[in-house]
């Protein structure tokens, strides 16, 4: 694990799993927002951070983007008490929602399961929430379109649903589904930010994709 203190609030990404998802090259295009934003950035390439219950007590925000993977019982309660006591939880795309696919206690905290995408990339809208249209993360912001995977989702009803995306009726679907995108939800104390958009560092090119998850990861922050 590593270190740096550039202020009073203390991140801590932990990335790994999958190297399909560029867990490193993508959370470090979020390092130098965070250093601005006052952030003591720590790092781990180990899941073992989780069950540290003094460490996750003393972090004001987690950014994980780890794919796959399998967390311990002491490392899945560790995360999900520190979440319940305050700790801010925030990620996007597999690296939060095709994490730990057996823990129902994970999938709890995070508010929703990956369970396919169509194959490749493809165009398409994401389309904002109107009800939540004040929302910090996305107030100001409007429609926009991306060129990447878009996930089909099994999520929570307790979330807040920032941001949707549009399934067409197919031969093994017969209506068509809107599918959320973007979302938060309050875990106890805790914040959680999710964004399922994000397979490729490109992807944060979009301005409207980058605005939206640096602001995710602010709001999710204790």
């Amino acid at each position: 694990m590593t270190s740096e203190t550039s202020g009073t609030r203390r991140a801590l990404v932990v990335r790994g799993g999958w190297e399909g998802h560029q867990p490193v090259a993508i959370t470090e295009l979020f390092l130098p927002f965070l250093r601005a934003r006052g952030f003591d950035i720590r790092i781990s390439d180990t899941l073992g951070v989780y069950a540290d219950a003094e460490l996750l007590d003393a972090t004001d925000l987690v950014v994980q983007c780890w794919t796959s993977g399998e967390l311990t019982q002491e490392q899945s309660a560790g995360l999900a008490a520190a979440v319940r006591a305050g700790t801010g939880l925030a990620g996007w795309h597999g690296g939060i929602v095709d994490s730990f696919r057996g823990d129902v206690g994970y999938q709890l905290v995070t508010g929703g399961q990956f369970l396919m995408h169509p194959p490749g990339f493809s165009d398409h809208t994401v389309t904002l929430a109107e009800e939540h249209s004040g929302h910090p993360v996305i107030a100001g912001l409007t429609d926009f379109r991306v060129h990447t995977e878009k996930y089909w989702l099994a999520t929570d009803p307790l979330i807040d649903v920032l941001a949707t995306t549009e399934f067409t009726a197919d031969e093994e679907r017969a209506r068509p589904v809107t599918m959320p995108a973007v979302w938060t939800r309050h875990w106890g104390a805790g914040r959680v930010f999710v964004s399922a958009i994000g397979h490729k560092p490109d992807d944060f090119d979009v301005p409207e994709v980058r605005t939206l998850t640096e602001r995710g990861l602010l709001w999710a922050s204790r």
